[in-house]
């Protein structure tokens, strides 16, 4: 069904109703994002959500995954479609909420916005010009961009967006009008004039009134009550329910997937009776693919990195099946339309498993012989982050050859995020800066934000005299805080290193060597099988999976420690056995009739395991 052109979305002249071509409308929306779904299955999500009663799909636009570096945009490889998927949209009947930040939170790193803004060290993000003009010049930069692209697809140019978000919950970020305005009139600059809303809890919204002038307010966790606060408070434009949670997020860590308990049904019930407009975030999660899940900080500073899956418990699970959440709405929704719903589209295949067994990878490189050329040392007189470097995501090697060595402690508590720490070869233990388990740590000898002992002695092979010995720190940067003031979150080693010797002593290790390891397709492509010492952690496995037929399915990867894997050169993303996800979703797209190559890079260990094939994220 097509959504025919020549409507016209606007706000009721007292600001109690959304207007379609005049009359009251209700917004039922659905949000998912197309960053996080194969584009081979845009259409079937969003099948999907209509056949639960909704009219119109909410989507982000992650920034950071459309610029990758100052000046490149991609809107055209794989999933980075969004003029295609909104377009999509618009063909299965469906109006469309766009989020384009240029913050938009979503769990997603830095919230979506570039890390390459990170290198300028006294950098303040989300904010005006006048009080910093480079985030504010990146930020139009990326609004030009984008006004070309979206025009044609608001609703009064034929298409199907009815409204444009400014910024996302900056009530919970700051009280800045100048911001929010100058954010609008970026817009207002390239021709697009709304109509704009804007997304805040209801006691941030009263608190710092953070609204722009003329724009409807969506309300976080909002429900029917709070709406009617909002039209007592702020009479003159409309108010919806903007991110009504069916679920909710899952740190690494944590004893189980979050949000499998929330149960909806009064709040839609209550919706669908006043007919007042919601938006279910997420109707479809989908997947945090690569290195793009975020991460919080809890009010106590403890660093909580998301997992890969963004299944959110929500009612159309992470691989786009219809839960017995969807059941139970779909029926509430639709008793209250007077049309019956589409029927639910068919399920999406997963892989036939009969006759396949478990994967055994075997040995096939190691990252220490796959070290690109050190940095010039005059960037790394004390070590800098990712950041500083022009790395976005992946890993980095510090390397510090030690004249002479005699054991200590090691200083390197303030890591971004992740590093496991070299004597010479061997492996000597590491640390964190989430919070892991005590036998995780014990059997690991990592530590969390503390100071590393380190061996004094080193086995006879390696002479702890007469000559030097390197230090070597592999970091890997995990997810970027995504909301609140921690926002400003570097990867790797962030403070000068010390060494503190056994006579109580500290030193200061500076003139490093680094090795920058982004894991991106093209480092993984130019992999080479190289394995010196094969009892040095940081070694990748491969393995093959012959397949006569190709279907959804999850990699089990609970028998290893920490790591990521590849499956045809695509990244499913990070594993990690202090859990709770042990999973990891590969999409049928991703995979072949014939050989698959499954590579998998592990932190810690240095003996294959079996990966077992299956059906469910758990």
């Amino acid at each position: 069904m097509n959504l025919e052109c020549g409507h016209t979305f606007s706000f009721s002249p007292d600001g109690e109703h959304f207007l379609l071509d005049g009359k009251p409308f209700q917004i039922r929306s659905g949000e998912m994002h197309p960053a996080r779904i194969p584009r081979e299955y845009w259409q079937h999500r969003i099948r999907m959500a209509r056949a639960m009663g909704m009219n119109c799909i909410a989507l982000y636009i992650m920034w950071n995954y459309h610029e990758t570096r100052p000046g490149l945009f991609d809107f055209h490889s794989g999933n980075r479609d969004i003029e295609a998927f909104i377009r999509l949209c618009q063909s299965e009947g469906m109006w469309v909420l766009l989020r384009p930040g240029p913050y938009v939170c979503a769990e997603w790193d830095l919230g979506g916005l570039p890390s390459y803004l990170l290198s300028y060290q006294d950098i303040q993000l989300r904010t005006d010009s006048a009080t910093d003009a480079r985030y504010m010049a990146a930020v139009a930069r990326y609004i030009e961009e984008l006004v070309p692209r979206i025009k044609p697809l608001l609703i009064n140019h034929g298409g199907p967006i009815l409204m444009i978000q400014i910024e996302n919950e900056f009530g919970s970020y700051a009280s800045n009008p100048a911001y929010l305005e100058e954010l609008r009139q970026l817009w207002l600059k390239g021709g697009v004039t709304g109509p704009f809303y804007t997304e805040d809890g209801l006691p941030q919204l009263e608190r710092n009134r953070t609204t722009v002038s003329g724009g409807a307010i969506a309300l976080s966790n909002g429900d029917a009550a709070q709406i009617a606060t909002v039209r007592r408070e702020f009479p003159a434009v409309p108010a919806m329910a903007g991110e009504v949670y069916p679920g909710w997020l899952t740190h690494w860590g944590e004893p189980d997937f979050a949000g499998t308990n929330y149960d909806l049904s009064n709040t839609l019930t209550a919706f669908m009776q006043s007919k007042q407009s919601f938006n279910l975030y997420v109707i479809h999660g989908g997947t945090s693919f690569g290195f793009y899940a975020g991460a919080n900080v809890d009010d106590s500073g403890n660093y909580q990195p998301d997992i890969t899956s963004y299944d959110y418990s929500a009612p159309i699970n992470e691989q786009g099946a219809a839960t017995l959440k969807y059941m139970k709405y779909r029926d509430i929704i639709g008793r209250y339309l007077p049309a019956p719903l589409p029927d639910i589209p068919g399920a999406i295949a997963t892989l036939e498993r009969t006759g396949i067994e478990a994967l055994m990878p075997t040995l096939y490189a190691s990252i220490w012989d796959n070290l690109p050329a050190a940095l010039p040392r005059a960037q790394s007189i004390n070590p800098q982050s990712f950041e500083r470097y022009g790395q976005a995501f992946g890993f980095a090697l510090y390397r510090k050859q030690l004249q002479e060595y005699a054991g200590g402690v090691l200083d390197i508590s303030s890591v971004h995020d992740y590093a496991t720490v070299f004597v010479g070869e061997r492996y000597a233990g590491g640390v964190s800066r989430a919070q892991i388990p005590s036998e995780y740590a014990l059997s690991l000898h990592m530590m969390h934000c503390a100071p590393l002992a380190l061996p004094s002695t080193l086995p006879e092979h390696e002479p702890n005299s007469g000559g030097p010995i390197s230090l070597e720190v592999l970091v890997e940067g995990m997810g970027r805080v995504n909301f609140g003031p921690a926002l400003v979150d570097r990867k790797g080693l962030l403070d000068p290193v010390r060494m503190k010797a056994a006579d109580g002593s500290f030193a200061t290790l500076r003139n490093w060597e680094v090795f920058l390891l982004p894991m991106d397709e093209t480092f993984i492509a130019n992999l080479k099988g190289s394995c010196a010492n094969p009892l040095k952690p940081g070694l990748f496995f491969k393995a093959s999976l012959p397949l006569e037929e190709v279907g959804d399915t999850w990699l089990d990867m609970s028998n290893w420690t920490k790591g990521v894997v590849w499956v045809n050169g695509h990244n499913l993303g990070r594993y990690w056995n202090i859990g709770p996800q042990r999973r990891l979703y590969c999409p049928a797209p991703w995979l072949v009739r014939g050989d698959n190559e499954v590579l998998i890079f592990d932190l810690h260990q240095i003996q294959a395991k079996p990966v077992e094939l299956a059906d469910t994220l758990s």
